[in-house]
């Protein structure tokens, strides 16, 4: 499989933007800020603080397969071994005094100590309880905003009511700063992050091209800009870098799997330490991921620079993993159809039951009622003592045959 060139210049931009994070935790003019990775990072890009995301850390834990190693750190403080085992390798590797940072940069030796921590709700509870270990540990303040879950129907007075917790942070924000908030900077850092959005969404609707020249493992790679520099222009340079290769793959027919043959749809969260295993699995069986819940959660639609407060707070409402079980369900038949795949993986994360949406009848509902044929499968974000890849490999093997034997 053909490794995207805009990599390089990916790792570059990342490598980039931890440096400044990192080096504005030691300058006592800057403000770093720890922000959970739904938002609501454009207020504090706004007020002047250097962000970073701890979820996208936790990631680069399991990626690494760090991860495995550092969770019984956090569980012998306490945390169950079943709770998000996101929060559970990022505690435990700073416990331990490591980062996976430093596969990026060896001279990047621990996390940026942050002035404050700030999350929205809507992905989980965990969040708001990660970050305040991280409080309680590092004496600094905790700043939640209670987001709505399980919403039916984004209506007005919901996003006024969440709106207005954002718009609450802006005081204790703008003391912890030591400057006012601008509202026309605010408005320019969510017009770039709107843009952020479009582009992100451009690019992961080259995957509708058949044949696909990327996959959902590619995208989890390459989404890093669209968390990390969510509101930052550097975003927008990359993502118009890799559309450009992409629409070239497309031109000269180069496809992500070569022949591809059946075309799946992931949903729930991407399993970090076997990204390359299975990528080169189911290209041997010349099937192709082509879209996902989990990257297409960086799709930001609703953002609108001329109403910041209320736009971020509907942006979140409208998330795919903010929503109820039936506006999934119609959500997942649209991307089945706007995708062509022959059936859906869902990833039944033993730690993450928020966003793992096979445990009360999903799959099984969408195959009797609406014809897209679903397979489950066990493992886990990061704790890779939950992954099997015996059973892993045999139940994508047969999903691939029985949707290749129901192809026309």
């Amino acid at each position: 499989m053909a490794r995207l060139a805009c990599t390089t210049a990916l790792q570059d931009r990342m490598r980039e933007a931890y440096r400044e994070v990192i080096e504005a935790a030691s300058d006592p003019g800057q403000r770093v800020a720890w922000c959970s990775s739904v938002g609501p990072v454009e207020l504090l890009r706004a007020l002047g603080f250097r962000v970073f995301i701890p979820e996208n850390h936790a990631a680069m834990l399991g990626a690494s397969r760090m991860a495995t190693d550092l969770i019984p750190e956090a569980t012998a403080l306490g945390y169950s071994p079943d709770i998000c085992s996101y929060l559970t390798s990022d505690i435990g590797a700073f416990c331990r005094g490591v980062t996976a940072l430093s596969r990026v940069d060896p001279s990047f030796r621990e996390v940026p100590r942050p002035d404050v921590l700030v999350h929205e709700s809507q992905q989980c509870r965990e969040v708001g309880d990660w970050f305040q270990w991280y409080g309680d540990r590092l004496g600094v303040p905790v700043l939640g905003v209670p987001a709505p879950r399980a919403v039916e129907e984004v209506t007005p007075d919901l996003v006024q009511a969440l709106a207005s917790r954002i718009e609450a942070l802006v005081e204790p924000l703008e003391a912890i700063a030591g400057r006012s908030l601008d509202l026309a900077r605010l408005r320019d850092v969510v017009a770039i992050s709107r843009e952020t959005s479009r582009r992100w969404q451009q690019v992961l609707a080259m995957g509708e091209v058949r044949p696909a020249p990327w996959t959902f493992f590619d995208a989890c790679i390459q989404m890093g800009p669209a968390v990390v520099l969510r509101g930052d222009r550097r975003a927008l340079a990359h993502y118009d870098l890799l559309q450009e290769e992409l629409r070239h793959r497309v031109m000269a027919g180069v496809a992500a799997v070569p022949e591809e043959q059946v075309r799946l749809y992931w949903e729930g969260m991407p399993i970090w330490g076997r990204l390359r295993d299975l990528s080169e699995r189911l290209a041997s069986l010349r099937a192709a991921v082509v879209g996902s819940t989990y990257c297409s959660s960086w799709v930001f639609e609703a953002l609108d620079p001329d109403r910041p407060f209320e736009s971020m707070a509907q942006a979140g409402l409208e998330l795919f993993i903010s929503r109820t079980d039936p506006v999934k369900e119609r959500i997942l038949e649209e991307e089945a159809r706007r995708y062509s795949v022959s059936g859906i993986v869902f990833h039944d994360a033993k730690t993450c039951p928020y966003n793992s949406n096979s445990r009360f009848g999903m799959p099984r509902r969408l195959t009797r009622d609406r014809g897209i044929p679903t397979v489950t499968i066990q493992s886990d974000l990061n704790d890779l003592r939950l992954h099997f890849d015996e059973g892993v490999h045999l139940a994508l093997e047969a999903f691939v045959e029985q949707c290749r034997e129901a192809m026309p």
